[in-house]
């Protein structure tokens, strides 16, 4: 089978349904599995890939526990005995001042979006360093704009998201020698449910919008597309860098936000 295996986890909408579908365009895959909390919401997508002629089975899994995680390579590599591409892609965020931010809290988004890739990048790396062939393996961690630039309000997500780059960097430099790249995709402001306030608040969404040189919010295709390229033997050697897609947002790291 020359065609590859891909895994994207919070896959049932927003970005990770747009990389989902992406890959299964593509004729790359011969496979996609998707991945949600809640089996039905990622069958959904499943179904949807399956009509395009690509295989897909969707994987019930919450990617804050370890347990959901290690199950969530088992099942794929169980069903087709490989894994080529992971996708860390499910998120979670909360708009909470720094006096209110509980350690519940705390720990929830960190077991979401930083110790859940770990542990999905550990497991499938353990099947693709046994693969040893010319594909190698890729993983792409989607971080955030809010790697580099600060986020008030936000102090549990952006920390995860730095952390979650010096983790594909680390990845990369460890990983290369078994023909494994890591890399990481960071969006700017994109139309997802997860980003609902620019919809509807119109002051937010003008506000963001002065600090887009681009002019306009991005969608989640303009995510997927980037995703695609370098999970793609295009990019066979790119590994260790963030590929910004933002509009623009990050040529002013030093703006300061309006806390209120």
């Amino acid at each position: 089978m020359n065609k590859k295996i891909g895994v994207v986890t919070g896959s049932s909408k927003g970005i990770g349904k747009a990389i989902a579908i992406a890959f299964a365009k593509s004729g790359e895959y011969f496979a996609v599995v998707t991945n949600a909390r809640k089996l039905q919401e990622a069958q959904a997508v499943s179904d949807e890939i399956r009509t395009l002629g690509c295989n897909s089975i969707p994987i019930e899994a919450d990617i804050s526990k370890e347990a959901d995680c290690v199950r969530l390579i088992e099942e794929t590599i169980k069903n087709y005995n490989r894994i080529d591409v992971l996708i860390n892609n499910a998120g979670a965020q909360q708009d909470v001042p720094l006096e209110e931010t509980t350690m519940d809290l705390w720990q929830r988004i960190l077991a979401v979006d930083l110790t859940g890739p770990f542990i999905c990048s550990r497991e499938a790396v353990k099947h693709m360093e046994k693969q040893q062939d010319p594909i190698g393996g890729c993983i792409i961690n989607i971080t955030s704009v809010h790697q580099l630039i600060p986020k008030p309000h936000y102090i549990p997500y952006a920390t995860s998201k730095a952390g979650v780059e010096m983790m594909t960097k680390t990845l990369a430099s460890e990983l290369a020698k078994s023909n494994i790249r890591a890399n990481a995709v960071a969006p700017g402001a994109i139309e997802t449910p997860m980003n609902i306030l620019l919809d509807e608040n119109e002051a937010a969404r003008r506000k963001t919008l002065t600090q887009i040189p681009m002019g306009r919010i991005g969608s989640a295709e303009d995510v997927a597309n980037a995703v695609e390229f370098l999970a793609s033997d295009k990019a066979s050697y790119i590994t260790g860098t963030t590929l910004y897609v933002d509009g623009g947002m990050t040529l002013y790291p030093s703006f300061q936000y309006t806390v209120h």
